[in-house]
């Protein structure tokens, strides 16, 4: 495999808005709980083994548990999400897949402020590009330190 630019390296003038889109999202009442599990569900539809990697670790040492983050990929089925989280992690999907069906809109809708809603997508958009990111530019999966990136 040819070795690729370092996009931290060389990219640092071009990520800075995706820096201080995170910075506003910290700030948001949606809360650090589900932003990790929106960011970890969204890695894993696409198949960011470095963005998996960072998230499953920002979410466990912030105090998620272990059979959430196992169960993620089929959270319709498992019992332990609520229905708030559930209304998100539809919306994620369908962002994601950039088809948002007038009932996924509906039920997110029924659970989330129109500020939460905008932040919300803001959330799978800017996981989505880091997403691309990393996979265009790959980092090697297993080296994110919890905090690395502030």
């Amino acid at each position: 495999m040819e070795k690729r630019i370092n996009i931290f390296g060389k990219g640092q003038n071009a990520l800075k808005p995706l820096f201080e889109m995170a910075a506003y999202l910290k700030k948001s009442t949606l809360g650090i709980e589900l932003r990790h599990l929106i960011e970890f569900r969204v890695s894993q539809i696409n198949q960011c083994a470095y963005c998996l990697d960072m998230h499953y670790k920002d979410a466990r040492a912030n105090g998620e548990t272990e059979q959430r983050l196992y169960g993620l990929s089929a959270w319709r089925e498992a019992p332990y999400y609520t229905e708030r989280e559930r209304a998100a992690f539809a919306w994620a999907e369908a962002v994601t897949a950039a088809h948002v069906p007038d009932e996924v809109y509906q039920h997110v809708s029924d659970h989330f402020s129109e500020v939460e809603l905008i932040d919300l997508t803001m959330v799978v958009t800017t996981i989505n590009t880091w997403n691309r990111i990393n996979l265009s530019f790959p980092n090697v999966p297993g080296t994110y330190k919890v905090g690395m990136f502030g």
